[in-house]
């Protein structure tokens, strides 16, 4: 049930685990700012109403928002009346968050009803025994969020007043739709796991439940253009997998993206359905062999973009959900057949259009902005990933995890080591699917994925440095602090990020920047990307590449588009060429 077709963010936020019992609570809550951080002391988690008012789900620091209060917030408090359903009787009632930066704990008329950490990841908290159906809740959230602790991770926000460098304007607080839900108490978990093989014909699920009871039934339907194909039951115990034969599957491709629908369903003794929830699924396979990544047994060259997901009105929010869509339609029109998602982890429902479209992403994290070194900022990383992978693992379009960025050890070694051997480990154990990129650009420690960065503009130099040396052999950043290559996938997943700013229109900022100032010509920038393009091309130990980036994203003004998505370039030309073919060896 969309309670309100005019509520900003109104779509289901959830697509791959849809429910029908559901009402959005995004729009008008009130808030107050904790500068003094004693709201506490002053009552703030019994609060009826605070004087401020703001637009959930976009952050105090954007104007959607209503608010646009750019320092640093690093304490508030949110508050708005809730009200359940006098049907949902008897019913499991769950609170969800798509995300909330950093901290947070939830009242319900004062008292908790639980807390979470990590910026970025989703959560729900079930606040049965908290509410009374057909009767008004206040709901209170309290929010701590201290970017400059070097303990949480912020991705690109900026740690200091003004935006700079590669740092952008801030995030805090509730950022993603906030939405109430009615399940059985015997209700599927959203830590159900949906797993394709591709040769042997069949989805393995495996689900997850809230509670089980004997004589309870999980049942798959697997559906083609409303047409069941399969089916099959298993028992509804936790631990418990579910298969279904699919003969000769439809692959989903970048080309032909072909998605099953699937519809879950929880069956009593008695034969009744007591949970439904409406799924789907993508049939590929994503591996490595030797040096190459191959994507349903046949290799793959990647093209990739990085994309850093900001908006110049709702910074990590998008204005609306045709805007993630665009995002990459945009990207694809360019001649990109994926994306590196950098330093942000991206809604639910950008993954739904990437699945839908056919666009391959690598899942990254917001890492930057705690101290690798510090064991309490480590225990934040992990505890955030964890949930991240769980998340977003049952997508097709994500093929590659990638849990930091740029990693570089500056102390004894240890903590660097440990953290990404854990981070490694962790992801492999929630998902072993999928290759890992423990760091992206550097210091490996193990990984999957070789992947490297460099900014050289001349494209002759750029091939000195790419070309392997006979003794050294490939360019590695710092091979005196890193694991020895072992012959992975070799990939240059950034590079480029070449400043233009088209003549009719003005630097965003007065500290605006890019690599490649000394552009005076239009001509110049395509004569520089295609000789930068065709230098990685021409080498055969190279798989794929990353261009930085999509769009401008404030002062840095390096994107294939404009920040507010509009053209910089003859995108027909830009598009012929990234999108050159690249024969690969085996192909």
């Amino acid at each position: 049930m969309n309670n309100n077709h005019f509520l900003p963010r109104p779509e289901y936020p959830r697509p791959q685990f849809k429910r029908n019992d559901w009402i959005n609570l995004n729009g008008q809550w009130t808030y107050s700012f904790d500068f003094g951080k004693s709201g506490i002391e002053r009552g703030f988690a019994e609060s009826r109403g605070f004087d401020g008012k703001i637009t959930v789900p976009f952050c105090p620091e954007s104007s959607l928002s209503g608010v646009g209060f750019k320092d640093f917030i690093e304490m508030m408090w949110y508050h708005r009346i809730i009200k359940v359903p006098h049907k949902w009787k008897g019913k499991t009632i769950l609170l969800h968050f798509g995300a909330v930066d950093y901290e947070s704990e939830v009242f319900i008329d004062g008292k908790s009803a639980g807390r979470h950490w990590g910026g970025t990841s989703s959560f729900c908290l079930d606040i049965t025994h908290h509410v009374h159906p057909g009767k008004r809740h206040n709901l209170v959230v309290w929010v701590k969020d201290e970017t400059r602790s070097n303990h949480q991770p912020c991705g690109k926000q900026s740690g200091a007043f003004k935006s700079n460098s590669c740092y952008y304007t801030r995030t805090t607080g509730i950022w993603q739709t906030v939405w109430l839900e009615a399940v059985s108490e015997y209700g599927l978990e959203r830590d159900t796991q949906i797993i394709p093989d591709l040769d042997g014909e069949k989805l393995i699920i495996l689900p997850r439940f809230l509670a089980v009871k004997q004589g309870h039934r999980f049942r798959v339907s697997v559906k083609n253009e409303d047409k069941t194909i399969a089916q099959a039951e298993c028992s509804a115990f936790n631990g418990i997998s579910c298969e279904v034969s699919i003969k000769n599957p439809k692959e989903w491709t970048p080309e032909r993206p072909f998605l099953y629908d699937l519809f879950f369903e929880i069956i009593d003794g008695n034969g009744n359905v007591i949970d439904s929830v409406k799924s789907y699924a993508g049939m590929r396979k994503i591996h490595i062999e030797g040096n190459r990544i191959f994507l349903n047994n046949k290799p793959c060259y990647l093209r990739f973009v990085l994309d850093q997901g900001f908006y110049p009105d709702g910074i990590w929010t998008a204005p609306s959900d045709e805007a993630l869509k665009k995002d990459i339609e945009l990207s694809k029109n360019a001649g990109f057949n994926g994306a590196r998602l950098h330093q942000k982890v991206f809604e639910e429902r950008f993954h739904y259009w990437a699945d839908k479209l056919g666009y391959l992403t690598w899942g990254e994290s917001s890492s930057w902005g705690f101290d690798i070194k510090s064991p309490l900022g480590a225990r934040n990383f992990l505890s955030e990933w964890r949930e991240i992978v769980v998340r977003d693992r049952n997508h097709p379009s994500i093929i590659t995890w990638t849990p930091f960025n740029e990693t570089c050890d500056v102390g004894d070694g240890y903590q660097h080591y440990r953290a990404h051997i854990d981070a490694y480990k962790l992801t492999k154990d929630l998902d072993p699917t999928r290759p890992i990129n423990d760091t992206s650009g550097y210091v490996h420690v193990k990984t999957d994925i070789w992947t490297v960065h460099h900014y050289e503009q001349d494209p002759k130099k750029l091939f000195k440095i790419l070309k392997p040396d006979p003794k050294k052999g490939v360019f590695r950043r710092y091979p005196d602090k890193e694991c020895d290559y072992g012959g992975q996938p070799y990939i240059l997943d950034e590079f480029g990020g070449t400043k233009w700013i088209p003549e009719n229109r003005k630097p965003f900022a007065d500290n605006s920047w890019g690599i490649g100032d000394d552009l005076k010509t239009v001509k110049e920038f395509y004569d520089r990307l295609e000789g930068l393009v065709k230098t990685i091309l021409g080498f055969t130990h190279i798989c794929g590449f990353c261009y930085t980036q999509l769009t401008d994203v404030e002062q840095e003004e390096n994107g294939i588009y404009n920040y507010d998505r509009s053209e910089k370039f003859n995108m027909k030309r830009i598009a012929g060429i990234f999108n050159t073919f690249k024969i690969l060896k085996g192909a």
